[in-house]
């Protein structure tokens, strides 16, 4: 099994990434993880006949805008979109004129899933629960191939992400800020906060994503954030766009 980061900045690209997509190649399925401009680059590594599950976990822009290019991964299997309630509403807005073409002239069946927070057996099983960010949003703890995959992007660092994470083999979790702010209503995480959970929840592996492009608008500050989150938990690797991480 292996992750692929496919878009690792949050809100808008830049020179260090597209924005937040990622995808797990497991042996059950494909799992893409968020839908930024980031998405079309799955389309060069799904080779194999297997399920496709994209999961989405809130609706800002940043997590969605790679929608309109669903068509371009020319699968030959269904794609099954995940999400909370809101999901099919959302995609009847994004997939209409004059955003993009509909989802019924995609050349491949699109299925829709709509989730409440609990365990789910799609035949993947995964669990999902709501993280603190400003709007609703879902953070997800995936069971392949007898490992566990956690995501959790965008958030504060809270009791729910802890428990996501908990021993998990690969924790990806966002890190938007460079420092965190006093007031943080908008709910995002710095490097010692993602650091933190990934510690508290007893996880072998960190993964950053979800970087600030303004905050990180360099290599050398990624990395730098990398060092700092290090020093908590010693684990940690800061993805960039084509970074694959193997378990």
């Amino acid at each position: 099994m292996q992750i692929i980061f496919l878009g690792t900045n949050g809100w808008y690209d830049s020179a260090t990434g597209s924005t937040v997509s990622a995808l797990i190649d497991s042996k059950e399925a494909y799992v893409i993880l968020d839908a930024g401009f980031g998405l079309v680059k799955a389309r060069e590594y799904i080779k194999e006949d297997k399920p496709v599950y994209l999961f989405i976990t809130h609706f800002h822009m940043d997590h969605i805008c790679g929608l309109h290019a669903v068509s371009r991964l020319g699968l030959k299997q269904p794609l099954t979109i995940v999400s909370h309630k809101g999901l099919n509403s959302m995609l009847k807005t994004v997939f209409n004129h004059p955003y993009a073409m509909p989802l019924t002239d995609i050349n491949f069946n699109v299925k829709t899933l709509e989730v409440k927070e609990g365990k789910y057996d799609l035949p993947i099983k995964f669990e999902c629960l709501e993280l603190d960010h400003i709007d609703y949003t879902f953070g997800y703890r995936f069971y392949l191939e007898d490992k566990i995959v956690s995501y959790c992007s965008d958030t504060k660092p809270c009791a729910n992400d802890i428990k996501l994470a908990q021993a998990a083999d690969v924790l990806i979790h966002e890190c938007g800020y460079s420092v965190r702010p006093e007031n943080d209503f908008w709910g995002h995480t710095d490097p010692e906060g993602a650091g933190e959970v990934a510690k508290n929840a007893g996880v072998k592996k960190l993964c950053l994503t979800h970087f600030g492009p303004n905050a990180f608008d360099t290599k050398a500050k990624r990395l730098l954030g990398e060092k700092r989150a290090k020093k908590i938990f010693k684990n940690t690797v800061a993805a960039f766009d084509g970074t694959i991480v193997k378990i």
